[in-house]
């Protein structure tokens, strides 16, 4: 790759936007650099399972013709972005990570798909995901496991594994992940990006998690969220900026909010009180996260004026009660009609899930916790502004397993490292995760930022603020020095 490739590559979306849409650059020259770049990174990181060269190119094109012709190419005219594989595309294949629907092409695009295209944002691909999303990792029966470019034997997380792989690669400079239990701040989390889930509602969905026509697609319906990854903090505010707002096709989308997604990610934090829960009061936690999560911590203290204290919500651990959530979401009757006699086919913790005999006792009791888990939240986010947490508990880990069964020398579910995420998907409350720094062997630890209800604008703030006295966007993986990036 040229030198102005690798320029255009580590531009952020507001800069390329700017440019093309003032002639420094055409959408055709910036989606040429990011596709020879994907072809020089996807033997090492397998991030898109379906490339779509061809519908980007077309789509540049138009944004060009359309900026020569002296109109407007939208506000994302000509950016190039990754779209999660769980996410529908009109006419693009959507497997999502599953032989069950390995031919399946929609006919509709989602909410977000659609806003996105008509803010001229090129799509490039459809990154790779774990089976159906059930799971914080990158691997899947279909396609070839997703790798981290920071350490190509080591997950990027999931489930929007590929999204954060070819962001942290500079293959686009955002990318559209979907969270339903932390899938869009854990892959952030592992590959050193900014990612937030706005409030619940923030961003309509459809037909993900709204269509009873997509056994296995039509899930997570109370607790998933669509949002932006990137690397700085005012490109994921960007993307917000086109994505949100209501739609009468998602019964659960709110009004769309009253201020600017960009502007609010400027401004001090002076004064705002904050909570610190190292570990809920009963997670384990690696050590080196435990570490790197804490000095990051301290910076909101001696850097931007905040008052931090330490201080845990108070919950018993809910994780029992997020996966019958998540079961009581799925469509139970559908996905086992749609998978019998392919068992063998499929991801064996997802046919566990599916098959087991789940009662309605168990369903009402995850309604009732999680209304526990809102109260012991509203009560203690009372006291403070923002909460902050580690976003994972352990650093990236080996590729193709669930999760590491030892944390700090304790013994554990595979899912544990999982255990900070989640209750904001139960709650619906803002949630980012922005890069807190790295281990000892180099690798990204993120830092959890949760709003009180509905308050996205104090997480984009803080996100913005830390940003700016911890900035991180010009640090890349040995990788791509390695590769000539």
């Amino acid at each position: 790759m040229s030198t102005a490739d690798n320029e255009i590559c580590r531009m952020d979306a507001l800069s390329l936007a700017a440019k093309i849409r003032t002639k420094d650059l055409s959408a055709i020259e910036v989606t040429e650099a990011v596709l020879r770049r994907m072809d020089v990174l996807e033997p090492h990181l397998h991030a898109f399972c379906t490339p779509t060269p061809d519908v980007a190119r077309a789509a540049a094109r138009a944004v060009d013709t359309k900026i020569a012709a002296g109109e407007d190419a939208g506000v994302l005219g000509g950016v190039p972005i990754g779209i999660k594989d769980l996410v529908a595309t009109k006419d693009i294949l959507t497997v999502m990570g599953s032989p069950l629907y390995k031919d399946f092409v929609p006919d509709e695009d989602d909410i977000v798909v659609e806003r996105l295209k008509a803010a001229g944002a090129v799509i490039i691909g459809k990154t790779n995901v774990p089976e159906f999303g059930y799971s914080g990792v990158g691997h899947n029966p279909v396609f070839p496991t997703t790798r981290n470019p920071w350490n190509t034997t080591l997950t990027p997380g999931g489930s929007s594994a590929g999204s954060g792989a070819s962001v942290a690669a500079g293959v686009a400079p955002f990318a559209i992940g979907s969270d339903g239990g932390g899938s869009v701040r854990i892959p952030s989390a592992h590959c050193g990006l900014y990612g937030i889930k706005a409030s619940m509602g923030r961003v309509a969905l459809y037909p993900g998690c709204r269509d009873e026509r997509y056994p296995g697609v039509s899930s997570w319906e109370s607790l998933e969220h669509i949002g932006p990854m990137s690397r700085t903090v005012a490109d994921s505010a960007l993307m917000l900026s086109v994505i949100a707002g209501p739609d009468p096709r998602d019964r659960y989308s709110i009004p769309a909010a009253d201020y600017d997604y960009v502007e609010s990610t400027k401004g001090d934090i002076k004064g705002l009180r904050i909570a610190y829960s190292e570990d809920w009061g009963y997670a384990a936690v690696d050590p080196e996260v435990r570490r790197v999560v804490s000095e990051a911590v301290k910076v909101f203290e001696s850097d931007l004026g905040c008052t931090v204290e330490r201080a845990d919500p108070g919950w018993d651990n809910p994780v029992a009660t997020f996966w019958a959530l998540v079961a009581a979401d799925t469509d139970l009757v559908g996905m086992r009609r749609l998978m019998k006699g392919r068992e063998h086919e499929m991801s064996p913790h997802l046919v566990d899930l599916i098959q087991r005999p789940w009662t309605a006792e168990e369903f009402t009791d995850a309604r009732i916790g999680r209304q526990k888990v809102c109260n012991v939240m509203w009560r203690f986010m009372a006291k403070y502004d923002l909460l902050l947490t580690p976003t994972l508990a352990v650093p990236p880990f080996a590729i193709d397993i669930q999760g590491p069964e030892k944390i700090e020398g304790r013994m554990g579910r595979p899912t544990d490292w999982l255990c900070f995420t989640f209750p904001a998907n139960m709650t619906g409350q803002p949630a980012a995760t922005i890069p807190a720094g790295f281990t000892k062997d180099g690798l990204p630890i993120g830092l959890q930022i949760i709003g009180r209800h509905l308050d996205d604008k104090t997480v984009l703030r803080a996100s913005g603020a830390f940003e700016a006295a911890r900035p991180w966007a010009h640090t890349w993986p040995s990788l791509l020095g390695e590769l000539g990036l």
